[in-house]
């Protein structure tokens, strides 16, 4: 078990003047899980994409294990992983193609010749498998969806973040989804950005964005 720990000081992000969120204080442990609710257009996948370190927050600081993630950018990245819908796909390489290259990113060039073995193993978790080799242009929106989530997961973060994970899945991907998210669970910590009430129910806790208005 993952012994992570995220805590959030007077959190604030704003763009060109308009506030998004502030004053948000948060923090969450290995084996805990936190919903992020609030209606569309109110700051949920800004507070994810703020926390997975894709952009600075405008005050605040946000600590992993009492170390700042502003001065550590590397190392947080390499505990964390996410599943986002502004995350794009190279569509004419392969799905094989595409996991193995976002591998080789996320072990910072330790990997280089990438892991077969394990590009594999994920694949088939998420029953992409026999379509390793067809090139991501010719995948359905949920078998691209499928193959983000192998991305999310490739590195085994300490901490995943979830952004609206059902989109474009179907039944079958949303049971995948769900396995992988409470497998998760178990060790570290997770974070969705969902209004869905099942997501919902992955999880311990809830935080609505509109209450840092």
């Amino acid at each position: 078990m993952s012994n992570v720990e995220i805590v959030c000081n007077k959190l604030s992000k704003s763009f060109s003047g308009k506030s998004i969120f502030k004053n948000l204080d948060l923090k969450i442990s290995a084996k805990e899980s936190l919903t992020v609710t609030g209606r569309n257009g109110t700051g949920k996948s800004t507070l994810v994409k703020v926390l997975a370190g894709l952009i600075l927050q405008s005050k605040g600081s946000i600590l992993i294990n009492e170390n700042n993630v502003a001065l550590q950018k590397e190392k947080w990245f390499a505990k964390t992983g996410l599943l986002s819908p502004y995350f794009n796909l190279y569509d004419e390489l392969t799905g094989f193609e595409n996991l193995d290259f976002f591998y080789k990113l996320k072990s910072n060039g330790k990997e280089k010749s990438g892991n077969e073995e394990k590009v594999n193993s994920l694949l088939n978790e998420v029953n992409l498998f026999d379509k390793k080799n067809e090139q991501v242009k010719n995948y359905s929106s949920g078998m691209k969806q499928r193959l983000k989530l192998a991305f999310a997961v490739i590195n085994k973060p300490d901490i995943l973040f979830m952004d609206e994970p059902r989109s474009n899945l179907d039944k079958y991907g949303i049971e995948i989804m769900n396995r992988i998210a409470l497998d998760h669970k178990e060790r570290g910590i997770l974070i969705i950005a969902t209004n869905d009430e099942e997501d919902k129910q992955l999880c311990d806790k809830s935080l609505n964005i509109e209450d840092y208005k």
